[in-house]
């Protein structure tokens, strides 16, 4: 994967990091839940055991995510992004991902955004492992083993 770095911009990355702040934020204070993506979806996928109200935001909350970068492009022009990984490499690191998240109570959103903003020790140990983990498998993958 390449990223372009020329098309970096600061101002809109701080107001991405408000926005989902005021996002996690609005949940917490209205609902009394925590906005980690993994929960959100894995209790969507229940339908049977949640209450009607329980799938109707975590719903419209999975919609908003997948809609956000078609709302962007309509101001500004997405930044390119070229994938050379094969497809079955794809969907093999996203299993990977998601047996981790069910490892570690928890994703990067639920653990690193929400899960630290209300100091949380199980999540400041989890975001230090998979962020302390990320930091090595770059290395390893771009300076040792290219």
């Amino acid at each position: 994967m390449i990223i372009h770095w020329a098309e970096f911009t600061p101002l809109s990355a701080i107001l991405g990091g408000l926005m989902i702040g005021v996002a996690a934020s609005c949940i917490a204070i209205f609902n009394g839940r925590i906005a980690g993506i993994s929960g959100i979806l894995s209790q969507l996928m229940q339908v049977k055991n949640a209450p009607k109200h329980h799938f109707d935001w975590r719903l419209c909350f999975i919609f908003g995510l997948l809609c956000s970068s078609w709302i962007y492009q309509l101001f500004q022009p997405l930044p390119m992004i070229v994938n050379g990984s094969s497809t079955i490499i794809l969907i093999i690191a996203g299993l990977i991902v998601g047996v981790g998240t069910r490892l570690g109570s928890g994703c990067t959103s639920g653990h690193g955004v929400c899960g630290l903003g209300r100091m949380s020790f199980r999540s400041l140990i989890a975001t230090l492992s998979f962020m302390g983990s990320g930091f090595v498998a770059c290395y390893l993958f771009l300076h040792i083993w290219k």
